[in-house]
């Protein structure tokens, strides 16, 4: 386990602390700055980065480093960036062994950072940062940025260093790379409540729409944060990436991967530019949406972006395969087996473009197929998927993967990927305006997608960006290095967080609130409140629960300092008090006291009121809706006259906590953070067997005393999903030694269990024993399955 004192001392080694065996460089010192020298000759991405980082030491001392293309001749230090192969400093630094060409060499987005005495004539020492390519030389600039104090949220979220007169680095050699997962990225996602009327009415004023002002920021948002991948906003409200000529351009100068949805392929966005835009390209009035029927007009509105990309040298990634013009079911053949065949003709059609454009055999060119939907089912019937491309899988919309590579897809030299969604639009029920989805469950989840191949491709539905700035930045730390947050350490990020982002006097509190906060979610999102049902003293304890968190995030307002405090409302004030006043709104309602309910609306407006309006003087008028789509809980609710429990008639002898049980810890853990009581037992290797024996599979138990008769256990679980075909999530329960009973919990995707289950938060299943007698028994389950987590056991 992290601890934060530990964080703090590792920290502070790699920043500000002196130590014996670091070496310091001053940066500005007595109101003056050593220079930021780059080559020319390198990569765009490279001047932008170090202009970047000449802006935030600005930040920090008010004194903007001179840029350069050469050593100064009046000055002794200097810091000094470049790229392997592009930049002639890096490569002299090399030659004259100064730095470590192996370090660097062949190796993806990898870099380092030293102290180099007498770099070159006149210079007595350097900070050199270096890169393998050049998404590598900027990954270490922003590194050195955040090092020093400046939060890769110092634009999006407000988060403003402190200020200082001098500013000194103190540093052994750093090299961090290669990254564990291949193309890390986000997806900007139902913009139709912020980011886009945000950027049309702040950003991209010209157009009026996100455009490549606010590309611009936004791929400089992922430089910092180290991703590299991008699905671009791609709903109607919003042009199509490739629309405004600019756009492109921008993301070749960052460097940024181009890559587009589960429904857009060959980096086509079909809503605008099929459905809305046709006719100003082609001059007609597109045909069907069917590839059977309208084979040469769809493949030459394919084959047009292909070789757009291909002639512009665009670095993209394409999607292949087909479905409905936008998120719908891909339209053709009736039967199965000719959706198959459809699919299969498509696909060989697509790669032959690419093919053709590229000049190049099909692996070197990046192609995806996200079996999402109905696609799964497509793919799991037959569907061939050529063993170079990487199969994307999908969660189920909430945050829970559907399906992972079998041992034989784990072969394919395309390896596998995860599109994860931190925010969603669609059945069983959206949730758009809050960020909930907890680093513990997004660790779960994503080691466990690590653990069966998927490392070439991570994308993460975002939404608008705000308010996920935690959630998303804990998605790219895991997706740069795997091993940085397990699921069992995941719990301790946010106060590391919280340490960096606010400041280390108020992280713990930062930690104790979004814990809770997290917990809450996971037994009814804000967003799903209106459906999960509780009884009165179930209800109670959690306006309770919500209401001391409520305080807490006030009480820390007054503290937090003047230079943080737009930041603070942002990241964790607004999330926190918001979900409050939801839960108040309803809980309030259902036990009939209109009063109550009414404020806690009221306060959920004034508050987004002031996001928008008042917020950092304004600057996000636009971003912060508190009813996207309108959806009925974020209207009044009816007032009742008293709460429908749940499960009234259920009288409990028991809850037993996972902590209560007694396991051997070198097979099965307690997680903290996951699931809807705040903790969850599962086993600790997630490529591990299923066991048809119980007696051979990792096993906890308890002692009891229960009085005789019939005893229902019900077990509590993460409502995961078995981790591919041929699997389940099984548990053998058997009280004081008599034959075990097999439990199961998987539940297929969209059916009337799963929806009950992600609305609620968890899975369950029964099992009933016949108690002769009273007394002490012993409880034992033995997890079968590894992907299993259970979240309680309770007797009845």
């Amino acid at each position: 386990m992290k601890s934060l004192a530990s964080f703090l001392v590792f920290y502070a080694i790699l920043t500000l602390s002196p130590q014996a065996k670091e070496e310091s460089f001053q940066i500005v010192h007595k109101s003056k700055s050593v220079p930021i020298i780059f080559d020319r000759n390198d990569a765009e991405v490279v001047a932008i980065s170090s202009n970047a980082m000449a802006e935030d030491i600005k930040l920090i001392t008010g004194i903007r480093p001179e840029i350069s293309s050469k050593p100064k001749p009046d000055a002794s230090a200097a810091i000094i960036i470049g790229t392997l192969g592009k930049s002639a400093m890096i490569g002299d630094l090399i030659d004259r062994g100064k730095i470590s060409k192996g370090l660097l060499d062949g190796k993806w987005e990898t870099f380092l950072i030293q102290i180099v005495k007498n770099p070159f004539h006149g210079l007595d020492h350097a900070l050199v940062i270096a890169g393998s390519d050049p998404r590598g030389t900027a990954f270490g600039v922003f590194e050195l940025s955040k090092r020093l104090g400046v939060s890769p949220w110092v634009y999006w979220a407000d988060v403003k260093p402190a200020k200082r007169r001098d500013l000194t680095v103190t540093l052994n050699q750093v090299v961090m790379g290669p990254p564990s997962v291949k193309y890390r990225g986000i997806f900007l996602n139902d913009e139709d409540w912020g980011l886009q009327p945000w950027a049309a009415k702040n950003i991209d004023t010209d157009i009026k729409d996100i455009g490549p002002k606010t590309y611009a920021r936004i791929f400089e948002l992922m430089l910092r944060l180290k991703a590299n991948y991008v699905w671009p906003a791609m709903h109607k409200c919003t042009k199509a990436f490739f629309y405004y000529d600019e756009n492109p351009k921008v993301a070749a100068q960052y460097g940024i991967v181009l890559g587009a949805t589960h429904c857009e392929p060959m980096l086509r966005n079909n809503v605008d530019e099929w459905q809305k835009n046709f006719f100003k390209e082609y001059g007609s009035k597109p045909g069907p949406w069917r590839y059977d029927t309208n084979e040469k007009e769809i493949k030459r509105y394919w084959n047009d972006r292909v070789k757009e990309v291909a002639d512009r040298k665009v670095d993209a990634v394409f999607t292949v395969g087909m479905r409905g013009i936008h998120d719908g079911k891909m339209p053709g053949p009736k039967s199965t087996t000719g959706k198959i065949k459809l699919m299969d003709k498509v696909i060989k059609d697509q790669r032959n473009m690419i093919a053709e454009h590229f000049k190049r055999d099909f692996s070197e060119i990046p192609q995806i197929f996200c079996p999402y939907k109905e696609v799964l089912q497509l793919y799991q019937q037959g569907a061939e998927v050529p063993e170079d491309v990487t199969i994307v899988w999908a969660d189920d919309n909430h945050g829970y993967i559907r399906q992972l590579s079998t041992p034989e897809e784990q072969k394919r030299s395309g390896r596998s990927g995860v599109y994860y969604h931190l925010s969603y639009w669609g059945p069983p029920e959206d949730y758009l305006w809050l960020s909930s989805v907890s680093p513990t469950l997004i660790s779960y989840e994503m080691n466990k997608a690590y653990a069966y191949g998927a490392d070439r491709l991570w994308v993460f539905n975002v939404g608008d960006i705000k308010p996920a700035e935690l959630e998303t930045e804990f998605a790219m730390d895991l997706a740069w290095d795997i091993e940085a947050w397990p699921p069992e350490e995941a719990a301790d990020y946010v106060e590391q967080w919280a340490a960096r982002t606010l400041g280390q006097s108020f992280a713990g509190e930062v930690a104790e609130i979004k814990a809770e906060y997290y917990r809450l979610a996971a037994s009814g999102k804000p967003e799903h409140i209106n459906l999960v049902s509780f009884s009165e003293q179930e209800a109670g304890r959690r306006l309770e629960a919500y209401q001391a968190i409520e305080r807490k995030a006030i009480d820390l307002k007054k503290r937090i300092p003047a230079h943080l405090q737009n930041a603070y409302f942002q990241l964790i004030y607004y999330p926190v008090i918001c979900a409050a006043k939801m839960n108040e709104k309803h809980l309030y309602a259902r036990m009939g006291d209109h009063g109550r309910s009414q404020d806690a609306h009221s306060e959920i407006k004034k508050l987004t009121q002031a996001y928008n309006k008042e917020l950092a003087g304004g600057k996000w008028d636009g971003m912060m809706s508190m009813n996207p789509r309108n959806r009925p809980v974020f209207g009044m609710p009816k007032i009742q006259n008293r709460e429908t429990p749940q499960e009234a008639s259920n009288t409990s002898i028991k809850t037993i906590n996972v902590s209560e049980l007694q396991f051997d810890s070198s097979k099965l853990q307690v997680i903290r953070g996951l699931g809807v009581d705040g903790e969850s037992l599962s086993r600790i290797r997630f490529d591990g067997l299923s066991y048809e024996d119980a007696g051979n599979a990792p096993t906890a138990s308890i002692r009891l005393n229960l009085p005789a008769g019939l005893r229902r256990i019900k077990l509590v679980c993460v409502p995961t999903h078995a981790i591919h075909e041929g699997r389940s999530l099984r548990c053998s329960v058997k009280i004081d030694g008599r034959q075990h009973k097999v439990l199961d919990v998987n539940s297929g995707s969209k059916s009337k269990k799963w929806t009950k289950n992600v609305i609620r938060g968890y899975s369950s299943a029964e099992v009933v024993f016949d108690l002769k007698k009273g007394g002490s028994v012993d409880l034992q389950l033995a997890l079968l399955d590894p992907g299993l987590a259970i979240s309680s056991i309770v007797v009845y």
